[in-house]
């Protein structure tokens, strides 16, 4: 027999049309009663508490094996290398401070800024991991590769394996914490935290590249020519920085987009980890085929570093400063800057049906109609039950 009519997937055909009285249990409705319903929701619960605990722990390991491996004792040896890993992520922390001053709602609270930033530097680290992976399957063969075939495969890399995993890993440290809070409460929320969290990426990422080199030169040379590569690497890594915190920006933005627009929510997701992906892909594989373009130009490779990095970064950061700008006007359009000036004094279930109203009207609303119709009480019903 086939179906006709629309059903709504809230409840099924019998529980609509089932009495009250009538038993279903484990038949269309169900609720803990067996040993092993009792153990199943036991081990639902432990395994929702446990995740994101096991998943940081599994995180830091890595990074401390990840820091053990590359560095050893050199930031007790040569603090100057700490300073210089520091200054590195200054440009990447200046452009994470304007979008968070874009956000047209108010200042996220520094305490899930932070957690974020930990996140993302956390989980830096399972990126780091499979990477590595998947570099040795595609270039550990004894051959170099040359020409185009390099080229190619370097490009695979970056839109296969680098762009896809560093974009979901900051996401992922976005979405399995601050996502859930009730302080992500508009959509450009998401940009802000997800800059924060590619922060906290470009800082190990910084501090790894650094390190590494460093501890490469000390074996083969003196002390002072360590602290000049690692002075000379942090140059370089401060430029790569702010691309970080742009890339996970957008990918951030649609997720804060997806949390307010639910039955779209998958797509909006995949946009923004698409549109993420590919700008950082991009990067990554014009700065590795630079030097030829540098050379045909006539040009230092370093200059045509410098100038290709200011370029194209500043070409998405201000779209995304679009973008940002595009929400600050609506919310002031709209009038939901008024609602949320009276946020502070007004319960929100006060509030909502404002904010529903004045939303649905979309133009012409005033802040000042506004302030002066919400400061009187609500009207009583006249309507008839």
């Amino acid at each position: 027999m086939r179906k006709t009519g629309h059903m709504t997937a809230d409840q099924d055909p019998v529980q609509r049309a089932a009495d009250d009285d009538m038993d279903l249990y484990d038949v269309v409705t169900w609720e803990p009663r067996s040993r092993l319903d009792y153990a199943a929701t036991w081990l639902y619960n432990a395994l929702g508490t446990g995740l994101r605990p096991g998943v940081l722990v599994v995180a830091a390991l890595i990074i401390v094996a990840q820091f053990a491996t590359a560095t050893g004792l050199v930031f007790f040896d040569r603090p100057v290398v700490g300073a210089y890993v520091l200054l590195s992520v200054a440009p990447a922390l200046a452009v994470a401070g304007y979008i968070w001053l874009a956000d047209a709602t108010g200042q996220e609270p520094i305490e899930l800024l932070v957690a974020t930033f930990v996140f993302g530097f956390l989980f830096a680290g399972f990126a780091a991991a499979i990477n590595a992976m998947s570099s040795v399957v595609l270039f550990g063969s004894s051959d170099p590769m040359t020409g185009s075939t390099a080229v190619a495969t370097s490009a695979l890399f970056y839109f296969l394996v680098v762009g896809p995993v560093e974009e979901i890993v900051k996401w992922l440290a976005v979405r399995l914490y601050v996502f859930r809070s009730d302080e992500f409460d508009t959509v450009v929320d998401g940009a802000v935290y997800g800059a924060m969290a590619g922060l906290g990426f470009a800082t190990v990422e910084n501090a790894i590249y650094i390190l590494r080199e460093v501890m490469s030169v000390m074996q083969t040379a003196g002390g002072q020519q360590a602290t000049e590569v690692a002075f000379q690497v942090a140059a370089l890594r401060t430029l790569a920085g702010p691309g970080h915190v742009i890339y996970s920006a957008f990918a951030g933005y649609y997720l804060g987009l997806a949390k307010f627009n639910p039955d779209d929510a998958g797509p909006i997701v995949v946009k923004g980890l698409v549109t993420a992906t590919l700008i950082h892909a991009t990067y990554n594989t014009a700065v590795t085929n630079l030097k030829p373009v540098a050379e045909f130009v006539g040009v230092a490779q370093g200059v045509a570093f410098l100038v290709f990095v200011i370029a194209y970064d500043g070409v998405f950061l201000a779209v995304l400063g679009k973008k940002l700008r595009a929400y600050r006007a609506a919310y002031n359009h709209t009038g939901a800057s008024a609602v949320a000036a009276h946020a502070a004094t007004w319960d929100g279930d006060t509030l909502k049906p404002a904010v529903r109203r004045i939303a649905d009207d979309g133009v012409g609303v005033d802040p000042e109609d506004y302030s002066a119709a919400s400061s009187a009480p609500p009207a009583e019903s006249t309507e008839e039950s």
